[in-house]
Order: C-alpha cells, then sequence, then structure tokens
C-alpha cells in the first residue's frame, strides 16, 4: 500500500488518545490542591500536533515493533517538547500570550510556576523512560542518551540560544540551518531514532531513519517560518508575523516565501527517498512527510 493510500488522520486520531490516556496517568496530582501538577496538565493537555511522540511510534512500527510498546517513550518526548514551549514562552524568551490558542502557562498562572512546570516536566520525561521495561536494557541506555543529548545545551537548548543570540543580526544560511537543526531537528531526530531503538531496529534501518528525520525536521522549521509569514492565527492557536517584529533569521527572510515553500517540498521528498528499502510498515512515516509540508498550524 503506498502512502497516498494510508489514512494518516484516522492514525494520527487513534494514537493521539493512547498517547493523551498514557500522559494523564503519568500525571497524577501530589494533593487536592496541587498548582504545579494542574500548570503541567494544562500546557501538557492543550492539544498540539504531537509529532514527536507519532514519529517515535510509527519509527518502531516501521522496523517491525508495536507502537503500543513505545508509548512512555513517545510521552516522554512530548513532556520535553511540552517544557521547551513552556519556556520558549516567557517574557525573558519570546514572551508570548498565547500557544495552542490559550493563554501561555505564565500567563494562566505565573511566572514562577510556568518555570517550575517546565523543569517538572523535563525531570518527569526521564524518569518515565528509565522506568520502561521495553526493549534490551543497552537500547534503552542509549536511548536516553540520546534524547539527553538532542534535548541538551548542544541540541535543543543550544538552538534556542542561538535564536536569541541571532534577533536582529543577518545569518547566512548554514547559520540558520544550524540553529534549527540544533532548536528543532535533533529532537525529531531523537524521536525516530529512539523509537526504532527500543524496537530493535537494525543499524541501516536506523541511519535511514536518521536521514529522514534530517530532512523532516528541516521541514517541519521551513514551515513554521513559512506560517509565522502567511499563516492564520486563529488556526494556528498563536501569533503570526512574530518573526518579522522580533528581527528573527527565517528561511522566508533568507531564501523569500516561494523559494521557501519548495524547498519544504524538497525536503519532503528527500525524506521519502530516505525511506526506500522500507516496506508498507512505514507509511505512516512517508505519510508524516507530506503531513509536515501540507500542515496549516
Amino acid at each position: 500500500m503506498g502512502s497516498e493510500m494510508f489514512d494518516l488522520e484516522a492514525y494520527l486520531a487513534h494514537n493521539n488518545e493512547r498517547i493523551a490516556s498514557a500522559l494523564l496517568g503519568f500525571l497524577q496530582p501530589a494533593g487536592k490542591s496541587d498548582r504545579l501538577a494542574d500548570a503541567m496538565r494544562y500546557s501538557l493537555m492543550a492539544g498540539g500536533k504531537r509529532l514527536r511522540p507519532n514519529l517515535c511510534m510509527a519509527a518502531a512500527e516501521a522496523v517491525g515493533g508495536e507502537a503500543r510498546r513505545v508509548i512512555p517513550l513517545a510521552c516522554a518526548l512530548e513532556m520535553i517538547h511540552t517544557y521547551s514551549l513552556i519556556h520558549d514562552d516567557l517574557p525573558a524568551m519570546d514572551d508570548d500570550d498565547l500557544r495552542r490558542g490559550q493563554p501561555t502557562c505564565h500567563v494562566a498562572f505565573d511566572e514562577a510556576t510556568a518555570i517550575l512546570a517546565g523543569d517538572a516536566l523535563l525531570t518527569l520525561a526521564f524518569q518515565v523512560v528509565a522506568a520502561m521495561d521495553e526493549g534490551r536494557p543497552e537500547r534503552r541506555l542509549e536511548a536516553i542518551g540520546l534524547i539527553a543529548a538532542a534535548a541538551g545545551y548542544r541540541g535543543m537548548v543550544l538552538g534556542q540560544m542561538l535564536d536569541i543570540q541571532s534577533e536582529g543580526r543577518h545569518l547566512q544560511r548554514d547559520e540558520v540551518e544550524f540553529l534549527h537543526a540544533r532548536k528543532t531537528g535533533d529532537m525529531i531526530q531523537a524521536a525516530l531514532v529512539s523509537g526504532a531503538l527500543i524496537a530493535g531496529g537494525a543499524k541501516d534501518q536506523i541511519e535511514k531513519l536518521t536521514a529522514y528525520g534530517r530532512a523532516v525536521g528541516l521541514a517541519f522549521q521551513v514551515v513554521d517560518d513559512i506560517l509565522n509569514v502567511e499563516g492564520d492565527p486563529s488556526v494556528m492557536g498563536k501569533a503570526a508575523g512574530t518573526d518579522r517584529l522580533r528581527r528573527k533569521n527565517s528561511y522566508p527572510e533568507l531564501m523569500g516565501l516561494e523559494p521557501s515553500k519548495k524547498f519544504a517540498q524538497t525536503l519532503t521528498a528527500e525524506a521519502v527517498r530516505a525511506l526506500a528499502g522500507f516496506d508498507a510498515k512505514a507509511d505512516p512515516l512517508r505519510a508524516l512527510a507530506g503531513y509536515v509540508v501540507a500542515r496549516n498550524k
């Protein structure tokens, strides 16, 4: 079956229901009034695309594993992603008031609670992965190391630091790609590779998924930049036009809007080509590559 016949909408709906249920299970309040857990739950359950957990589950299936076995890992990835959004939205960072169509965590609660909710989600993510009993122990350890590196001071955190430092400065294209690979791409690759590792993926499969992740991660950021220019805030659930206001280095700014759209399509094709040799079990990944470019939020 080709990916064009694959029902991605039904696939995502089924997965996201399982992810939401599992996430709630990991977030038990400490008492009757637990402001910290409330803030964590508020941001974690606000919806969103759940792209990273779905990529993790799809990668596990592509190498012949079962998606349900990596749900805790998928949840941990969503916790890390949500922590990064909470902190990115803070007044000291991007100072955003709206996320996923609702007030950001620091607006709904307060800055201190938002900082602590982000800290708690990041820590809980590693607690959840460490408690997993799926896959070989050495594979689990490798996955933990991979995710920590992708999220850490040479990965996503570095990407955010470079993003802040580069506001108002004109970067070269290779510098912009490095920034976005750290800020967005590394965690997308980690989601894919960790899912494949736990599911017992072979070395050549993991290499192909790494190449797929590199292309999809960059495509995701290019489309994010395009949506910041011409997206509908009521659909996206957040403000548009902020990149230009903050004088951020974006692909439309760097190469123009139409060339950016073509670049995103090229990256999608590159991602699908990286899956050559995988059978129909990789159709969710093929469809997800197209979804990244076609999305409107």
